[in-house]
């Protein structure tokens, strides 16, 4: 087996990815509010608060697990998007349940919230690990008195959040395509051996080699493209949390194919 098959990729560092910051600030400024203004003996607060942690926490396990699998990586920042997901109706609901407004996309006050992240990303050091000062750049609007600012400006957070694990999954999602991690070079490196030491078999009843690959089926063509296919985790409906194959074209091509 060659050295770059049994290399395990660099990992962890989490820390450093501005998914994970963001989504701290999210699950801290969450766990302040649903203590001030949602009824802590509700299953609402409950939710709330988990949603929270679990876009989190998934960021960070997948961080952890790129070493060895791309795979799983990829299906924990998914699960972090889906729980961001189910964090953001909780916020939405708790504004028109109660007749507060929330703020349109072009608000004066969503763009300041917006251009605050933004600053923060230009004057940040590439060796800056220290994150106190993030919650400070936001105090203005999760300090807030009134429920309904803190609630939008938490939107804003959780759109901006939303937005980079898109764009980090679509990275993954060409990483698995063009090599995967650690396991799935190891399962490519097993087969690609049985296979030559099939070749050199004189025993022309020897099934083994087929056998083996017929329980691992490789990546189909899309049918609409002809683009190689990568599995996909849905992150939202019936199906939440399965798998499929989609087309590594996306968003231009949408195909799909059940697993």
């Amino acid at each position: 087996m060659s050295s770059d098959n049994s290399t395990l990729r660099p990992h962890g560092g989490y820390r450093r990815l501005r998914s994970f910051q963001v989504t701290e600030i999210i699950y801290d400024g969450t766990v302040v509010f649903c203590d001030r203004f949602v009824d802590k003996r509700s299953r609402t607060h409950d939710q709330m608060v988990q949603a929270a942690r679990s876009g989190r926490q998934n960021i960070a396990e997948g961080s952890r697990a790129s070493a060895t699998s791309s795979q799983t990586e990829l299906r924990l920042v998914n699960v972090a998007r889906a729980s961001l997901d189910e964090l953001l109706l909780d916020y939405e609901d708790f504004l028109r349940q109660r007749g507060l407004k929330q703020w349109e996309k072009d608000d004066p006050e969503a763009r300041r919230v917006r251009e605050a992240g933004v600053k923060r990303d230009r004057t940040e050091r590439p060796d800056q690990t220290d994150r106190t000062d993030d919650k400070k750049i936001y105090s203005e609007w999760l300090d807030h008195h009134d429920p309904a600012v803190i609630a939008n400006a938490l939107i804003c957070l959780i759109h901006q959040a939303n937005y980079l694990l898109d764009r980090q999954i679509q990275g993954l999602e060409r990483q698995f395509v063009e090599g995967g991690g650690y396991s799935e070079r190891l399962a490519a490196a097993r087969l690609e051996n049985r296979r030559q030491a099939n070749s050199h078999r004189t025993d022309p009843t020897d099934q083994t080699d087929r056998s083996d690959k017929a329980k691992t089926p490789a990546a189909p063509s899309c049918s609409a493209c002809g683009k190689v296919m990568v599995l996909r985790t849905a992150r939202k409906g019936s199906k939440a949390g399965s798998q499929f194959w989609g087309c590594s074209g996306y968003p231009e091509c949408r195909a799909t194919l059940p697993v």
